[in-house]
């Protein structure tokens, strides 16, 4: 309808459309933003030193994160994600419905309580606005950890953390979400707990994450 009205060289105002629209009982319909990304002023950008090197020697030497979003109902409930680099294991997450930096800060800081607090190790993740955060950064300075960040729409960058999320959404999740967010919490954490102890990882020769740390310290 649209097309021929250009054609024939008039011009309409969206009172028009409107009108034109629902007489042929035409619905627009949007797309739900998913809101990663600030309009603020921070932006603490890192240089990207894992530079894609996947495969590293040990456990501590480098974690990865990242945000995802949950369907819950007619709302978004965020997941924040912290894994070793070496066996792909899952040490530090967190929940809010609102993906800002205290959710990236709250799985960081589980994931140093639950490694014993190592210093020194490289914490990697894309550019969201979490981790460019003067908050975020305050937090990696304070469990002693350095940063190191994707170049902007990059996914392959952090592939470990796209991988796993993928993993989540297309092995465990319900395809239209969950009713409620305590549903949602409690069914996630258990995929995690599962990911963790039960799942036979390619990346691992099909060991699972705690089995691959186990033969580490075992031939340490």
């Amino acid at each position: 309808m649209m097309q021929e009205l250009r054609r024939e060289g008039r011009e309409v105002g969206r009172y028009k459309v409107r009108a034109l629209m629902r007489e042929a009982g035409l619905k627009c319909r949007q797309r739900r933003p998913h809101r990663y990304r600030s309009s603020g002023t921070e932006a603490l950008i890192a240089e990207n030193q894992l530079k894609r090197n996947f495969k590293v020697s040990t456990t501590n030497e480098v974690w990865c994160g990242d945000v995802t979003y949950i369907q819950v109902g007619r709302r978004w409930l965020y997941l924040a994600a912290v894994i070793d680099l070496y066996a792909r294991r899952v040490v530090g997450w967190a929940f809010s419905m609102t993906a800002d930096a205290r959710l990236a800060c709250d799985a960081l800081r589980m994931a140093s309580e639950s490694r014993g607090k190592p210093k020194g190790v490289m914490f990697h993740s894309d550019q969201g606005c979490q981790y460019t955060s003067h908050k975020f950064r305050a937090a990696l300075e304070e469990c002693g950890l350095k940063q190191s960040m994707s170049h902007r729409g990059q996914c392959w960058d952090n592939a470990a953390m796209e991988r796993f999320f993928g993993a989540l959404k297309s092995e465990w999740m319900p395809a239209g979400g969950y009713e409620s967010e305590a549903e949602a919490k409690a069914d996630i954490m258990a995929y995690l707990v599962r990911y963790n102890l039960k799942r036979l990882h390619s990346y691992n020769g099909y060991e699972t994450p705690v089995a691959m740390e186990e033969k580490l310290r075992a031939a340490a």
